[in-house]
């Protein structure tokens, strides 16, 4: 007696050309996303085994999906969390869901996390791209009809939303001048972010401005973390006379901080002053309140979950390019300087 012959898996031609099955989906496709020589041999397995790959089912899932791609570096951070609920409040509007990733900064995931969302048939993806990430990738997502909006960092032709990163250095600095200091450090962040550059250039542009020499030994880099906040204060122990205010890359590595800073017996908001950046909702609530510059990342998030959903629906034009002018956001984190 014969037995039927069991349908061939994509699973089993995945197993057999050496790659992931979201690979050999991506590769049968047709997507310019996987090389040539992996497509090449995808394609050899499942001629080999018999595979059929049926298309127009995959193109019907591809039309009809109401799914949407976030791909963030950590949720650690409440600055992310903050954006992702704007993009999903908006996101609900449209009747969309969302898959979400994280990437931790890593090229790798995010290679991953791209090929997982096209495997899901995501009609959309709204990213925060890995530094070092290629023109080339945003290309090969756009041209298999993938729209992409970018937040934080942008490339050529594609939908972008940012912050004037330059005036939030700009706002905290010259906050701090005015309350009376003039021995002001710029703590955290890395210096291969743009924002990180940008942040500072603010920064000394108003000491230049107040005609405060620039101290090197007061600019002191970390990983945008809470828990690098808390390690890098004890840099700040190691000068020959401590700064009186901190400008922070961000509310999280300003929350970090004042956390060492108060094991040390140091009040933030009385023995020194703080300015964050970003205004996540911890600010509000934690003690001394964090005074802030606000980057708007609810109102960015729904922003973007609007421009994606009309390039979705198929609404041409430009490229837009939205940068959000930062606020300052006053609390109790800072207090006037007196000379003793």
């Amino acid at each position: 007696m014969k037995h039927k012959k069991t349908k061939i898996t994509l699973l089993e031609v995945a197993n057999h050309a050496g790659v992931s099955k979201t690979t050999a989906s991506v590769a049968l496709s047709g997507s310019d996303y996987v090389s040539e020589e992996t497509r090449n041999k995808v394609i050899a397995s499942a001629m080999e085994l018999g595979y059929v790959y049926n298309r127009a089912a995959a193109s019907l899932r591809l039309n009809s999906s109401s799914t949407v791609g976030l791909i963030i570096p950590d949720l650690n951070n409440s600055f992310y969390t903050a954006l992702l609920t704007g993009v999903n409040k908006e996101l609900n509007k449209f009747k969309k869901t969302i898959l979400l990733g994280s990437t931790f900064e890593s090229l790798e995931v995010q290679e991953r996390l791209i090929s997982s969302m096209l495997e899901h048939r995501v009609c959309g993806i709204i990213l925060f791209a890995v530094l070092g990430s290629s023109d080339e990738l945003i290309k090969k997502i756009k041209k298999i009809g993938i729209p992409v909006v970018l937040v934080n960092r942008s490339y050529p032709g594609c939908d972008y939303i940012g912050i004037d990163d330059m005036l939030a250095g700009q706002l905290a600095t010259e906050h701090l001048i005015k309350k009376g200091h003039n021995r002001i450090a710029y703590l955290g962040g890395d210096s291969y972010l743009t924002s990180w550059y940008k942040r500072r250039e603010g920064y000394e542009s108003i000491l230049k401005k107040f005609r405060i020499e620039v101290d090197e030994s007061l600019i002191i880099e970390s990983s945008p973390t809470q828990e690098a906040g808390y390690n890098s204060v004890e840099d700040l122990f190691k000068l020959e006379k401590m700064p009186t205010a901190i400008f922070c890359f961000n509310d999280v590595i300003s929350i970090g901080a004042m956390m060492k800073l108060e094991e040390k017996g140091i009040i933030p908001g009385q023995d020194i002053s703080i300015v964050g950046v970003d205004d996540i909702p911890e600010a509000s609530i934690i003690k001394p309140k964090l005074t802030t510059v606000s980057s708007f990342p609810f109102l960015r998030g729904i922003q973007a979950a609007n421009i994606l959903n009309s390039r979705i629906k198929g609404e041409g034009g430009e490229p837009q390019t939205i940068i959000i002018e930062p606020q300052l956001i006053v609390r109790d984190s800072c207090r006037w300087r007196y000379e003793k």
